[in-house]
């Protein structure tokens, strides 16, 4: 996500172009989401980002991404059916979540969780295309659950049971904090979901995609992607970015003033900059408007004029824009959101387009086998052990 060190392609003695990183390599085709950098634009099957995010669900996004098609009311109707259905996690991967030490890292737990839940399920070694349409399912359903539960376990508190009915983000943060939302904050941690459903062959869908190639159960590839997105150069760029804020509240440092000083030691400025965007990301787009209300309903004015300090003196003295990050990060702590949560929800909301490229992966796999451009020494000989 935020990864955007750029990088030139290079050719070898042997033609084969390199490129680091795989920068500007096209390894695959996929129906799914499509990035177009200089523009600012990013398409699920079709539809702009932004025209989901205004009118749209997060399973209508779901079904979208898993079906290649916008729902009618009844397809969408039994989509929540099923997800509400899925949501009980089994009472060992609960029991996991108490024994695990509260200073575990969310993401290391989570991925555990996720692996512990395909011994529960009688399906995992079925590879069948309706099989890993259930398996989805289930995992899209269960992972909010084993994110609240841990969240309350380690403050001390018995972890909340998912409701029979209501949305994946009215869930959630019911699960969370053990009352019914607000409908704003629903709605707001919705298009939140929308917005980081996909985004095209990045590290961990890649990595998903590279271990569904093998043929691989879903339960490993989807362990494989959460391990991915645990680096901080991709999914964990939104806690850094909410540490700085909170660094310049705490000691009431002037924003620009903070950046500069920041920028003049060498040191990067979380949320800015992207591998693929080379204008503003639209989701960030979105979610600015999203930290301006939320900053007022909440009467936290002060993260806004913050980010927005932070925003002009970057685009001034680096001519660089926001990401996604920049904004989730003030999105996610106002609606009560644990800081080092941020990347789980990050996960949760992935989920989606992770199952949706395994889907397509096994629809059409061929193994997933790059090559790599041996630099190493030749024409060495062995020593015998005694003369070395």
């Amino acid at each position: 996500m935020s990864d955007h060190v750029e990088t030139s392609e290079q050719k070898p003695s042997d033609g084969v172009v390199k490129a680091p990183g795989l920068k500007g390599v096209v390894a695959l085709e996929s129906e799914l989401s499509f990035i177009d950098g200089e523009k600012g634009e990013l398409i699920y099957r079709g539809y702009d980002i932004r025209d989901l995010a205004e009118h749209t669900s997060f399973e209508e996004v779901v079904h979208l991404m898993w079906e290649g098609e916008l729902p009618t009311q009844s397809q969408l109707d039994a989509l929540h059916r099923k997800l509400q259905a899925a949501r009980d996690v089994p009472s060992e991967v609960i029991d996991f979540l108490r024994q695990v030490p509260d200073d575990t890292h969310p993401m290391a737990v989570l991925r555990t969780a996720v692996s512990a839940l395909a011994h529960f399920d009688e399906e995992t070694e079925d590879t069948s295309r309706a099989a890993n349409q259930r398996k989805a399912i289930r995992l899209l359903a269960r992972m909010p659950v084993c994110i609240a539960a841990f969240a309350r376990l380690r403050a001390g508190k018995e972890p909340v049971a998912p409701l029979e009915d209501g949305s994946t983000a009215h869930n959630f943060l019911y699960m969370l904090n053990g009352e019914e939302p607000g409908e704003a904050a629903e709605e707001t941690f919705d298009v939140c979901l929308v917005l980081h459903a996909d985004h095209g062959l990045n590290a961990s869908t890649f990595t998903g995609r590279v271990i569904g190639s093998t043929l691989s159960d879903m339960y490993s590839a989807i362990t494989g992607a959460i391990g991915a997105l645990k680096g901080p150069l991709h999914g964990g760029a939104n806690v850094e970015v909410m540490k700085m804020l909170k660094a310049i509240d705490d000691s009431d440092k002037d924003p620009v003033q903070y950046v500069k000083d920041h920028l003049a030691a060498g040191e990067r400025i979380m949320g800015f900059g992207h591998r693929v965007y080379q204008t503003m990301d639209p989701r960030a787009a979105i979610l600015q408007g999203m930290v301006e209300a939320l900053s007022e309903e909440r009467d936290a004015r002060h993260w806004y004029e913050y980010q927005m300090q932070i925003l002009e003196t970057m685009q001034t003295e680096k001519h660089i824009d926001p990401n996604v990050d920049f904004f989730s990060a003030s999105v996610y702590y106002m609606l009560g959101i644990d800081i080092d949560l941020f990347t789980t929800i990050f996960a949760l909301s992935r989920t989606t387009g992770w199952t949706a490229h395994l889907l397509e992966q096994w629809a059409d796999n061929a193994l997933i086998r790059p090559r790599a451009e041996y630099v190493g020494p030749r024409g060495k000989t062995v020593t015998p052990i005694a003369e070395r």
